[in-house]
């Protein structure tokens, strides 16, 4: 098996160099390097016009050449369509309890190709399809026992989904001895893919605790562990579980891109390693320790100088030191992106802090104003 992995370690990918495989101690303490963004990737502001009708808090779901998708943080059912210049063009809420709606929204998949949504309603366990109208198109239930959390598109064909239920709920039957990342066929949802990766035991981010006073249990998970990652046309598969990080292609090939030690099997309380962003030069990852807090600790690994460090980012489009959030995967075309509240913006502009087409922007908004969203793209 080790003979297996570093043979195909030195495969190419599709956007990336040379594949090296980076071993990461997470128990480690590591030299701090300061960046700015603008250095390493590209960055794009996105103003989402504010009407009556289009007041939203900018939970941005998907982003395609064309389109944003973007919801709230509540359950209300609204689903905002606009254009790559931040205009409104639809709004949909098809929330109910019929065959053609969903209860809830867990996340919205934009296929820009087939001119699809796919809306994962994760208490009914179905994904519903509707156009960009909100039309109806066609539903499929998830996998009996499974819950997906993450979904993306993976090809023309198929999504990649991952299920939390086996990742995160500990105590709960394990599915397909714990396996968490599948590929299903965005006609029918039918299982085109079982992904296989190989862990000796499986392990839950979740953590519970008792409130003495009330007597209640409660469960908590960092913010971001997330599991699928955009490695440009490929994906990042981060099994909690396992010791070895994989990237995953459209033509179902594994390869192994970062080992983490000591191994999480023998740790408790366990320090587990996720990705946040990953680029030409850096990979961008957290070490997230499981205690009561989940002590974060944000590292980085420099392609050029085969070396690990702690890492801050700032966003040189602030005249103080503002850091960047890379802790928020899109999709292939766009690695992460971050939200920007207006009345923030406006404050920081009515302080002089912003410069360059940030300033521009933030000179035009009222507090109430719809969020900015801001892309981070790999540079061209």
């Amino acid at each position: 098996m080790v003979i297996v992995l570093f043979v195909i370690a030195g495969c190419k990918q599709s956007g990336s160099q040379n594949n090296e495989l980076v071993t990461v101690d997470v128990t480690a303490n590591y030299p701090k390097k300061e960046l700015i963004l603008q250095d390493f990737m590209d960055v794009e502001y996105i103003p989402l016009e504010t009407n009556g009708d289009f007041v939203c808090q900018g939970r941005v779901q998907d982003i395609g050449e064309n389109f944003i998708i973007v919801r709230n943080n509540t359950e209300d059912g609204d689903i905002f369509i606009f254009d790559r210049n931040g205009k409104a063009l639809k709004k949909i809420n098809r929330k109910g309890k019929g065959g053609e709606e969903y209860t809830g929204i867990l996340g919205v998949t934009l296929d820009e190709d087939h001119r699809e949504l796919f809306v994962n309603d994760n208490s009914a366990r179905k994904i519903v399809v509707y156009d960009l109208d909100g039309n109806f198109k066609r539903s499929f239930r998830q996998k009996e026992g499974m819950m997906y959390g993450e979904i993306y598109n993976l090809d023309q064909e198929n999504l990649i989904c991952h299920d939390v239920r086996n990742e995160n709920y500990g105590g709960m039957t394990l599915i397909n001895n714990g396996q968490s990342f599948l590929t299903i066929s965005k006609e029918d949802g039918s299982i085109t893919k079982e992904i296989q990766i190989p862990f000796k035991e499986k392990k839950t981010i979740v953590l519970k605790f008792k409130d003495e006073a009330s007597g209640l249990i409660y469960a908590s998970l960092p913010s971001t562990a997330y599991s699928l990652i955009p490695y440009f046309e490929n994906w990042m598969l981060v099994e909690i579980s396992a010791d070895t990080l994989y990237s995953y292609s459209k033509n179902h090939q594994m390869v192994p891109v970062i080992v983490r030690t000591p191994s999480v099997q023998s740790m408790n309380p366990e320090v587990f390693l996720f990705v946040s962003m990953l680029t030409d030069r850096y990979y961008f990852m957290e070490a997230v320790k499981k205690e009561r807090q989940f002590k974060v600790t944000d590292l980085l690994y420099d392609k050029q100088k085969k070396a690990i460090f702690e890492y801050t980012v700032y966003n040189s489009d602030y005249s103080n030191k503002e850091q960047a959030f890379l802790k928020s995967p899109v999709n292939n075309l766009i690695p992460s992106r971050q939200i920007l509240e207006a009345h923030q913006l406006v404050e920081a502009y009515e302080k002089g802090q912003l410069k360059g087409r940030l300033k521009e922007i933030a000179a035009t908004l009222e507090e109430e104003s719809n969020p900015v969203i801001m892309l981070i793209k790999h540079k061209k």
